[in-house]
């Protein structure tokens, strides 16, 4: 790689493209209505309850120091499936709702630039208590996960996306996160890209931390292949694409 190839995409981690935006112009200040809180689903999908966030107060007795301490990414995972109960705890911890505040605009348990939240949260279920194998995806206004998918072969499918990683498909079920990027952009047009990034990390770093307080291990993943990615989770590749993935197991 030479310097100017450097240069080019060390653009992304710098903040000059502020200086270029006229956030005047942006959707936001237009007047046009934000883009919702979570993606609409159809009327007639198959949701499932998860326990809700009220009752997860004892999920675990470990202390914030000793999660935090012990955190280390981890790609080998035991047999024993997840319960319910605590892949309700690190779908609130990543993704939950705490408050919505008006019309597009939901607090989360996570930062956002803005309170924009362009993250979905997906998941590739193999040994969950109560569900199914298959994608999901979840709901954080219901706090409710619904299955998007059932498709055969689902492990050998994901480790091809993933260019072979086999352990994503050895979990108990592995988070797969895209990104929609209206909902940044929004409000902060050409300078929302890298934020949704940041966000991102926001989210995956929660489900560290989540995953140590309930004896799981977690291990982020940003090589996958993106068209197979996407396919396999039915998005377009072009308004909603896969950004990040973490498998999540009992160790």
């Amino acid at each position: 790689m030479d310097l100017a190839q450097r240069e080019k995409f060390r653009y992304f981690l710098k903040d000059k493209v502020r200086q270029t935006v006229d956030f005047y112009l942006t959707d936001q200040n237009r007047g046009v209505e934000p883009p919702p809180v979570e993606k609409p689903y159809s009327s007639g999908a198959t949701v499932i309850d998860l326990v809700p966030a009220d009752q997860l107060r004892e999920v675990s007795s470990m202390d914030v120091y000793t999660a935090i301490h012990n955190r280390r990414s981890r790609r080998s995972f035991l047999r024993d499936a997840l319960s319910l109960r605590e892949l309700s705890f690190l779908l609130w911890a990543t993704q939950g709702i705490r408050k919505k505040a008006g019309k597009g605009t939901a607090f989360r348990t996570v930062p956002s630039a803005g309170c924009r939240h362009a993250v979905e949260t997906y998941l590739a279920v193999f040994a969950v208590e109560g569900l199914g194998e298959g994608i999901y995806r979840y709901l954080p206004m219901e706090h409710q996960v619904l299955l998007e998918s059932q498709p055969q072969r689902l492990s050998a499918l994901l480790v091809e996306a993933a260019l072979g990683q086999e352990f994503v498909g050895k979990s108990a079920v592995t988070f797969i996160w895209t990104a929609i990027p209206y909902r940044m952009e929004w409000r902060y047009g050409a300078a929302a890209h890298k934020v949704i990034a940041l966000d991102a990390g926001h989210v995956c770093q929660n489900l560290y931390t989540a995953c140590e307080a309930v004896g799981a291990g977690v291990c982020a993943v940003a090589a996958y292949h993106q068209e197979l990615m996407d396919n396999l989770l039915g998005v377009d590749g072009a308004d909603e694409f896969a950004i990040y993935l973490a498998p999540v197991g009992k160790v």
